[in-house]
C-alpha cells in the first residue's frame, strides 16, 4: 500500500473539495492511503511536494488547485509557473499528478473538479499512481 500525499492550493474552498473528493475516492479505490496538506496557492504547490519528499514518507504526490484567469498577467504567471515547477519534480523522478485546474471562469472550474463531471482530481490521482506503477517498474 502506498501513502500519496495530496497537496493542495487552497484558494476556492467548493473548488478543492471536489478536486480532494475526486483525488481521495481514486486512491482509495487503487487499495493505497491519502494524506492532505495545504499550501496558500498553486506558486507554492511544488515546494510542498519537495519538502514531503524530502521526508520520504510519501510514495506519490497530487498537486490540486484551481487557477481561474482574471483581468491581469497574474494567471498566466502562476498558471506556467506551477506546472513548470511541477514538471521539474517529474522530470527528477517524483510521481506526481498534476491536477491544477487553469480556466477562463468557475463554470469551467466546476465542470473540471465535479467528481461527477469530468474529475480533474480523481484524474491527478490517478496519473500519480500509473507514475508510481512506472518508477517502480523501471526502478
Amino acid at each position: 500500500m502506498a501513502n500519496i500525499l495530496i497537496v493542495e492550493a487552497r484558494f476556492y474552498d467548493h473548488l478543492n473539495d471536489m478536486l480532494i473528493a475526486g483525488a481521495r475516492a481514486a486512491i482509495e479505490a487503487a487499495g493505497h492511503s491519502a494524506e492532505v496538506v495545504t499550501v496558500p496557492g498553486a506558486l507554492e504547490v511544488p515546494g510542498a511536494i519537495v519538502l514531503a519528499a524530502e521526508s520520504g514518507r510519501y510514495d506519490a504526490f497530487v498537486a490540486l488547485g484551481v487557477v481561474i484567469r482574471g483581468e491581469t498577467y497574474h494567471f498566466e504567471i502562476v498558471a506556467g509557473e506551477s506546472a513548470r515547477g511541477i514538471m521539474a519534480l517529474t522530470m527528477d523522478g517524483l510521481a506526481v499528478g498534476n491536477g491544477i485546474l487553469t480556466t477562463e471562469d468557475e463554470a469551467q472550474a466546476i465542470r473540471r473538479a465535479d467528481p461527477a463531471q469530468l474529475n480533474k482530481g480523481g484524474g491527478a490521482a490517478e496519473a500519480a499512481l500509473a507514475m508510481l506503477g512506472l518508477r517502480e517498474r523501471f526502478g
